[in-house]
């Protein structure tokens, strides 16, 4: 029985560890940071949240929901730690960062058989190499894989090249610093109630002038050599800006279902706030990722009423982010095909999003511990959600391969019936993946008891 190396202590990596130390396994997991830091992270906690601190809706009916229902009945670790650091955010999974890293992080170091180490890895054993010594590999190296392992990596991609995009962070304020006089606190729609969000109203004339604001304000320049692909789910305020004055008011900064309480009816725009805290002491600007050099947008956002005297405990940023073509590298078990003992998950398999990237490490994990163990596990089928997920990474869809958030896209579709809303069309359809998620569970419950045996105990300290 072989030792699983997990390369990468993001979302993915975690998970994937938790996946194999409860079937018995010994588990190495190289994590580069603190030694060595991305562009984006700023400790070297695991599972650390870089951009947002929310892991989206928990609607059962909706595309979320689903996946960490379906994780959750998978025993996830990124999910129950994610429950334990919650915070208010309305219909959203929201956490305290550090508190969600630290319990994440306790997790594993309950399991005599892990080992974190903390290395650059730049290769990878050969085929020959891992059947001989019955090892199993996952790379969970993320978007901003070093240059080292990325080459390692495109070596086994057929065209031997590696893609990319652009993303970008949203800044976090300091609440106290907020003009709350000027803030009010209300979720869409929630008349007369007090919600989970804070919310900044703007006018017509204030709204333009922040607008103008941006197009002026100087921005961190991007490398001349490289294509710019910015992921849409995820796009800086300054490119939404391009495609239209009014589209941040379309956007994140959309007023529908907020009520300004100075005045009784919607404002013109607004921007809302996320908690990241307990305390309520940290907020995010939801949906304002920027590209803007830290002093101007310390300068354009102070425009926007509330936050004449706010204070930044972080700034937003752009990073690049990297992703395999995996339709083309890997089977359908996650594993390449020119190394079948090497996985892939997380997001430089090509998803987008904390859970998405933490179901991938979950499926990768159970697969490789399968691997490992000579057994066989079962990949979910495509009509529940993280079996939709999963068949997207390794088939493809139409068109050119880039990243993919959980959408109910995904799934197979229902016939249109006379009468029948959107909505309830699409609570059908998730009802549908929960009852093909329950049969599968069921028939492969002999599979997953592996997780369940005297190992799983003896395992832990």
């Amino acid at each position: 029985m072989g030792t699983i190396h997990i390369i990468g202590g993001g979302l993915a990596g975690s998970e994937a560890a938790w996946q194999c130390l409860r079937a018995g396994l010994k588990v190495r997991l190289y994590e580069m940071r603190p030694f060595k830091m991305t562009a984006a992270h700023q400790s070297g906690d695991l599972a650390e949240l870089v951009c947002s601190n929310s892991l989206k809706s928990t609607l059962p009916d909706s595309a979320p929901g689903l996946l960490k229902a379906e994780m959750e009945r998978l025993d996830s670790l990124i999910i129950r730690e994610a429950k334990i650091a919650s915070v208010p955010a309305g219909m959203a999974l929201a956490v305290e960062r550090t508190l969600f890293s630290k319990g994440v992080l306790t997790a594993l170091e309950s399991f005599l058989n892990f080992e974190r180490i903390n290395a650059e890895i730049t290769s990878l054993p050969s085929a020959e190499e891992l059947e001989k010594s019955g090892d199993v590999w996952i790379v969970a190296s993320g978007p901003l894989t070093s240059d080292g392992l990325a080459e390692a990596l495109q070596a086994m991609a057929p065209e031997g090249r590696r893609l990319h995009f652009y993303d970008a962070i949203a800044p976090v304020l300091e609440m106290d610093s907020i003009d709350t006089n000027i803030a009010f606190k209300q979720s869409r729609y929630d008349e007369g109630q007090e919600g989970d969000y804070w919310n900044l109203p703007l006018n017509k004339d204030e709204y333009y002038a922040f607008v103008d604001a941006v197009i002026a304000a100087e921005k961190m320049p991007l490398h001349e050599f490289e294509e710019v692909k910015y992921f849409e789910a995820c796009l800086p305020i300054e490119v939404m800006i391009e495609r239209g004055r009014e589209t941040l008011r379309f956007g994140p900064m959309k007023p529908v279902g907020l009520t300004d309480p100075r005045t009784g009816r919607w404002p013109y725009a607004a921007v809302q706030l996320r908690l990241e805290n307990k305390q309520e002491s940290m907020v995010s600007m939801v949906g304002f990722q920027t590209k803007m050099k830290w002093p101007e947008q310390k300068r354009v956002l102070q425009m926007i009423p509330g936050l004449k005297d706010v204070e930044f405990f972080r700034f937003g940023s752009v990073h690049r982010n990297t992703y395999l073509k995996s339709p083309d590298v890997l089977q359908g078990d996650l594993s390449f095909k020119v190394s079948p003992r090497i996985f892939l998950a997380g997001q430089i398999a090509g998803v987008e999003g904390y859970t998405e990237s933490a179901a991938l490490g979950l499926l990768a994990g159970r697969a490789a511990a399968a691997k490992a163990l000579g057994q066989s596990f079962v990949m979910p089928p495509p009509e529940c959600m993280i079996g939709a997920l999963k068949h997207y990474v390794t088939e493809g869809g139409l068109g050119d391969f880039q990243p993919m958030n959980t959408n109910l896209g995904l799934l197979p579709t229902v016939p249109k019936k006379r009468g029948q809303s959107k909505i309830e069309r699409k609570a059908e359809q998730a009802g549908l993946a929960r009852e093909t998620f329950a049969q599968y569970q069921d028939i492969n419950l002999k599979n997953m008891s592996t997780y369940e045996t005297q190992a799983d105990l003896t395992a832990r300290g």
